[in-house]
């Protein structure tokens, strides 16, 4: 959702954006030594028209999409095992801080991560990342109590927050920019197996050997990862005229806390929760837009549009896509495993619209993919509307919904890119960075106020309620739509 706008002081806060070509950047939490305004030396660029498997960044992409599998398994994941963790951890009353935490302790990460990458290069952060994730999965595999389950879930969020701003920064420091599209399709290709296969998975290894080793057996194998794009993290170096701003940390941190919060309020399950949801509110209302490329929340021309269309377009599908499901089972009678079935149809599409955005000549121009991509992604906002109707058939709701995620797949490929287009070499990690904090905080906004709205409307009148809960995703889908008209394309 788009946060009101910020008070001018909040800009003097921030340091002034480096500058390209004259123009602003939008480069968030940066500064520049006086007198040095060299740009980091980067690897040289892949040859456009390289193959990627079977090239030379063939070992690259491997791990890039190795390492962005695991992390996407383990966030899928996750939520098939916690009833099970839950019951046997006695922690029922901390099951939504399972989800929350990593989140919240992820916007600290990559808030050091952009920065620190793009001063030093993402050798030591990714490396450190990589790390963190596996220990924090030890951590989470042998927890005797929910209260260390949480802990080792928090670190695991610490790490992954700096993988998944490396992994941007690998494909804009190591591949020709005629082939990042390319790699950002292999990207969305490993979250979409997670959601097809993950859930199977993890409750199989969680039958046949116990919850422990969703967790335990990960660590190896991110590892192994880590050693296909060892080489190449050593070839990408950094800008020293890359200063990290302290505050940020401290606005990180504040962030942090008001995501968390929130997320704890949207449960409900205390008597004061409209207290911490307001205070919660303000806190991230406040410091959220320091920590993003300033203006992103004001929609303003270039990178910060960019930002903003993205976190708009992902808030709103996450949203309708929280409350489709219940629907379907609450008034079409379906189980969780057939509404779960039905809704595949979103990932294989949204597959197919990022190998589409990277592949078809028709679509090359940035601009059109992603106003092409943010229309689909309102459409298949409708299909929570659809499946309260018993007339319209099942198979119109999955093909409806199906629509939406080719969108997302189209849109968020290429949003990706244009960030790297926008971004000078030394500010890739903290572009990155602040457009992955803003869609954590755009996301955590819109689930907790949706969830307070539809418990409200419970105790009136529940259609009613998932209209308006449908009807606030779809109104921030059709915000994305408006901002996606007005992305341009990075002058060169």
């Amino acid at each position: 959702m788009v946060a009101p706008t910020t008070k001018e002081q909040h800009a003097r806060d921030r340091t002034a954006p480096a500058r390209k070509n004259g123009r602003p950047t939008g480069t968030v939490g940066v500064r520049r030594d006086r007198g040095d305004p060299r740009r980091a030396p980067v690897s040289a660029p892949a040859p456009a028209g390289e193959r990627l498997w079977l090239g030379p960044h063939g070992r690259v992409v491997a791990g890039i999409f190795s390492l962005a599998f695991l992390v996407a398994f383990e966030s899928l994941a996750v939520a098939t095992v916690m009833p099970v963790v839950a019951e046997e951890l006695d922690g029922l009353a901390l099951y939504a801080l399972s989800f929350a935490a990593p989140m919240a302790v992820g916007v600290v990460s990559m808030t050091l991560a952009g920065p620190l990458m793009d001063r030093h290069g993402p050798a030591l952060a990714v490396r450190g990342g990589v790390m963190v994730f596996s220990l924090g999965l030890f951590v989470a595999g042998l927890a005797p109590s929910m209260a260390v389950f949480l802990t080792g879930r928090a670190v695991q969020g610490l790490g992954s927050g700096f993988i998944s701003v490396g992994l941007y920064v690998m494909i804009g420091r190591t591949f020709h920019e005629d082939m990042r599209a390319r790699v950002f399709t292999v990207m969305t290709s490993a979250w979409v197996l997670p959601a097809l296969a993950g859930p199977f998975i993890a409750g199989t290894i969680a039958d046949l050997v116990g919850w422990r080793w969703v967790f335990l057996a990960v660590p190896a194998v991110a590892v192994a990862s880590l050693g296909l794009i060892w080489q190449a993290l050593d070839r990408i170096v950094g800008d020293r005229a890359v200063v990290l701003d302290r505050r940020r940390v401290w606005w990180a941190v504040l962030v942090a806390a008001g995501v968390l919060s929130v997320s704890l309020a949207g449960q409900r399950a205390a008597t004061w929760w409209p207290a911490l949801l307001l205070a919660a509110l303000a806190v991230t209302v406040r410091y959220a837009p320091r920590l993003v490329p300033p203006g992103s929340w004001r929609g303003r021309p270039g990178l910060p549009r960019v930002v903003a269309t993205r976190s708009l377009l992902s808030a709103g599908f996450v949203g309708a896509e929280t409350y489709v499901p219940l629907s379907l089972v609450q008034h079409r009678g379906l189980t969780a495993a057939q509404a779960g079935l039905l809704l595949t149809t979103g990932a294989v599409l949204w597959f197919a619209g990022s190998w589409l955005a990277a592949n078809v000549p028709v679509l090359a121009a940035k601009p059109l993919r992603v106003r092409l991509g943010s229309t689909c992604v309102l459409i298949g906002t409708a299909a929570g509307f659809l499946a309260l109707l018993d007339q319209v058939p099942l198979w119109v709701v999955a093909a409806v919904w199906a629509v939406g995620g080719f969108g997302m797949g189209m849109a968020l490929s290429t949003l990706g890119v244009l960030l790297l287009d926008h971004s000078g070499a030394a500010e890739q990690g903290a572009n990155s960075a602040g457009m992955q904090i803003s869609d954590a905080v755009a996301e955590s906004l819109l689930l907790a106020l949706g969830s307070v709205l539809f418990a409200v409307m419970l105790h009136v009148d529940e259609m009613v309620g998932y209209v308006l809960v449908l009807g606030f995703a779809s109104a921030v889908a059709a915000l994305g739509v408006v901002m996606a008209m007005r992305v341009e394309a990075a002058r060169r």
